[in-house]
């Protein structure tokens, strides 16, 4: 089974991506959730960004590749949003690295290096009319159209963090979803 980074979104370390975490667990995959915030939470999303605006998007991506440091090299890597920003770069520049799994969230490829890393699958998962997965639609239609091991799932709706399950943005269809589909893509990893 894999060896997971889970990273977490704006609102921090929630009882959501814990969840989401534990139903990892519970198909047999090894998951770490490193906490960004230092146990800070937030209540809503407009909070955290403005907790993360204060440290720099630049300081949460290098708190994420820290963190990773003491844990395995041969992982997949995957984040919520904000949590993109790590499991993304971690994927394209550490040696290891099995897999990522995006959600909510894609970063142009060119920011971490020149090319995505070739034979690296990765998914990216985000809702069709999600205002902030729209200004990311196009950095994943990139990836998935250069990349030959990439997939891109849309889901109906405008929610942005809806696989939490502990947020009111929760759509349990589409979470549902997404969970089946990641697990499937750790299972052969």
């Amino acid at each position: 089974m894999a060896e997971v980074v889970l990273f977490h979104h704006a609102q921090g370390l929630t009882p959501g991506v814990t969840a989401f975490a534990d139903e990892l667990r519970a198909a047999g995959h090894t998951v770490h959730t490193p906490d960004l915030f230092d146990g800070r939470t937030f209540d809503s999303l407009e909070e955290g960004s403005g907790y993360v605006e204060q440290l720099g998007f630049g300081e949460i991506t290098e708190r994420g590749v820290r963190a990773a440091e003491a844990l395995p090299r041969e992982a997949v890597y995957a984040g919520f949003s904000l949590g993109v920003l790590p499991a993304q770069k971690l994927a394209q520049t550490r040696a290891g690295a099995r897999g990522a799994l995006l959600f909510h969230a894609c970063i142009p490829v060119s920011e971490f290096s020149a090319a995505w890393p070739g034979g690296l699958p990765v998914q990216v998962h985000g809702k069709e009319a999600d205002p902030y997965f729209a200004e990311d639609i196009g950095a994943a239609r990139d990836l998935v159209s250069d990349c030959a091991d990439a997939e891109m799932f849309l889901y109906p709706g405008d929610q942005h963090l809806f696989a939490d399950s502990s947020l009111p943005s929760h759509d349990p269809d589409a979470a549902e979803l997404l969970t089946r589909r990641a697990i499937d893509f750790l299972g052969s990893r």
